[in-house]
């Protein structure tokens, strides 16, 4: 897919917004508009040529369309990334992330994309999903990516900066699995559909939830962030 064409898809999940819950008391200033180079639209249309082949002998996403594929995954990862790493603000390097269930690598690998300061955790205990995400990894040249091939609950508790959660099943499951891997004073982000929310909240609610954040062209889906206290623990 032309990177140009993939650069105004993606557009309208990239425009400037209001500080980041995971910023806000930090004394971070607002956005400055965010700007693809040439190289991270170029790693994207590689990500999809690698999505549609693997997608031809399993299924990795109902989404064969292109465009859709830019709008629906990339474009609400990406707006994940936007709002949990605002441009000015500078990323430490080694803030250490973890992909839930991750399946074809989203939201875990277009966030590396963002901000290719962190360390990516990408968990996926499907054997051939698991490889796929090696595949994309190997050809972006990504660093500090580790796979895990391997079901969540086996992964050390409290091991994250950031754990995020996007189209998993068992949803309401593996919610306590999720935050559990969350360290005091870090942050879960959720991309559910605006029904889940309520269960998320009430399912955990010793942790600090913000205000959910509808994402664009969705009329249903949001960006649910919540914050672990740093002196309790999960149950």
């Amino acid at each position: 897919m032309q990177p140009a064409r993939i650069a105004e898809l993606l557009e309208p999940f990239l425009i400037p917004h209001s500080l980041s819950p995971m910023y806000r008391h930090s004394g971070v200033r607002g956005e400055e508009d965010a700007v693809f180079s040439p190289a991270q639209l170029q790693h994207i249309s590689t990500y999809i040529d690698i999505l549609q082949r693997w997608n031809a002998r399993m299924n990795l996403t109902a989404i064969r369309d292109e465009e859709e594929i830019v709008t629906r995954h990339f474009g609400e990862s990406l707006f994940a990334a936007r709002h949990l790493f605002p441009t000015v603000s500078p990323v430490v390097n080694g803030f250490a992330i973890a992909d839930l269930g991750s399946g074809a690598g989203f939201p875990g690998i277009p966030i590396k994309l963002w901000a290719p300061e962190i360390s990516l955790t990408l968990i996926e205990s499907n054997h051939k999903k698991a490889t796929f995400l090696r595949e994309v990894v190997r050809a972006l040249t990504l660093t500090h990516v580790n796979i895990q091939n391997a079901r969540a609950e086996s992964l050390p508790p409290q091991s994250f900066d950031l754990v995020t959660l996007r189209a998993v099943e068992r949803f309401e499951t593996i919610l306590s699995t999720a935050a559990g891997l969350v360290v005091p004073g870090g942050h879960l982000a959720l991309l559910i559909g605006a029904t889940q929310f309520p269960a998320a909240s009430s399912l955990l609610p010793t942790l600090n939830w913000s205000d959910p954040i509808p994402i664009p062209d969705s009329r249903s889906r949001l960006l649910a962030i919540a914050k672990r206290n740093r002196l309790e623990a999960i149950r």
